[in-house]
């Protein structure tokens, strides 16, 4: 009997954003776990299944219960919003991994939100881009703060998650004074979304001297453009290059 443990994106929680992988794993499943909001999103699609949850900050015991359960025989899968692997639990599940031994455990992708977010505000990632989270839980902020700086010097296209909370309110505006600081124009073109695919959904096109002062909070992802980046008609489009390209 195949003891296996998928770890599911669910992209940003409309069923409608499932892949047919994510799908086809909740269906084979025996048991969905992850973290409470999360299995919240899926359990109505799965009345029978069993699911276990447990709150934020509780990662690891969440990651190793999943393990636990998949070498006693059941079908698991852990869930996460996004991608499973981008600021997912596919990294702690594969720590943890060798320690099961006889469990098989297969990351199923899903849509992280600087690709759901940026649908909503056109085409802001089109480009070469980094994702850059402001939470300093796991990250020290001097780290944080050089990688912003390091995106500004190689003139990235930016998506930003976790631009702010309740304990970290003016996260976004300390990371906008520093990039610029490090010569980022304030007319650069910005955007942010909030609640890509859930109630409340909504998207905004900006510029950097705006976003500084913009009220966002966890349930927001916030698009900082390079200097090539363009505002046109309410989205945000980053060039490909392929006009300069005929030109030569």
């Amino acid at each position: 009997m195949a003891k296996r443990l998928y770890v599911v994106g669910l992209g940003p929680g409309d069923p409608k954003y499932f892949t047919a992988q994510a799908r086809a794993a909740l269906e084979d499943a025996q048991v969905l776990c992850g973290y409470t909001v999360y299995v919240e999103l899926v359990k109505g699609l799965y009345p029978d299944k069993e699911t276990y949850t447990t709150p934020m900050t509780k990662e690891i015991d969440r990651c190793r219960w999943a393990l636990e359960t998949a070498e006693g025989g059941r079908t698991v899968a852990l869930v996460c919003s996004g991608d499973a692997g981008v600021y997912g639990m596919a990294g702690p599940v594969l720590q943890l991994a060798p320690q099961f031994p006889e469990v098989e455990v297969e990351v199923v992708p899903g849509v992280t939100s600087a690709l759901s977010g940026g649908a909503l505000l056109g085409a802001p990632v089109g480009h070469d881009f980094c994702v850059i989270s402001l939470s300093d839980l796991l990250t020290p902020w001097e780290v944080i703060e050089n990688r912003l700086r390091c995106a500004a010097a190689g003139d990235f296209s930016m998506a930003i998650y976790n631009p702010a909370s309740h304990k970290r309110p003016d996260y976004l505006r300390r990371a906008c004074d520093i990039l610029l600081d490090a010569g980022v124009s304030p007319d650069t073109v910005c955007g942010y979304v909030r609640s890509t695919g859930r109630a409340g959904e909504e998207a905004h096109v900006t510029t950097l001297a705006q976003l500084r002062d913009a009220s966002l909070d966890m349930f927001c992802t916030a698009f900082i453009g390079s200097s090539s980046t363009l505002a046109d008609h309410g989205r945000m489009i980053a060039p490909r290059g392929y006009e300069k390209k005929r030109a030569l």
